[in-house]
């Protein structure tokens, strides 16, 4: 069973690493990412969203929409630096 593991593991790796030969260079401004999507966020993020601040449009408003995950992220992550930084009444009485 391990052997039988081991060479399907070895060929998705081969697949993936088959796939990676058509994307784009690291940062390369010709890619599709950044001659399309990008230039739409950019001029139109105030307007559509009414968010000045442009990852939070994008993490909120855009991808909110086709992934819940992200909100849940930003949601989970404020709610854990609430809970992190509040402070709590009868611990600072004794302090001082």
């Amino acid at each position: 069973m391990k052997t039988l593991s081991l060479i399907v593991s070895i060929i998705v790796g081969a697949f993936l690493m088959y796939g990676t030969i058509d994307m784009p260079a690291w940062g390369d401004p010709d890619s599709p990412a950044s001659t399309h999507v990008s230039p739409y966020y950019i001029t139109h993020t105030e307007v559509d969203t009414a968010t000045p601040n442009m990852v939070t449009s994008v993490l909120a408003d855009y991808r909110g929409y086709d992934t819940l995950g992200e909100t849940t992220v930003i949601f989970t992550a404020g709610m854990a630096c609430i809970l992190l930084l509040r402070r709590r009444g009868g611990r600072n009485k004794d302090r001082g």
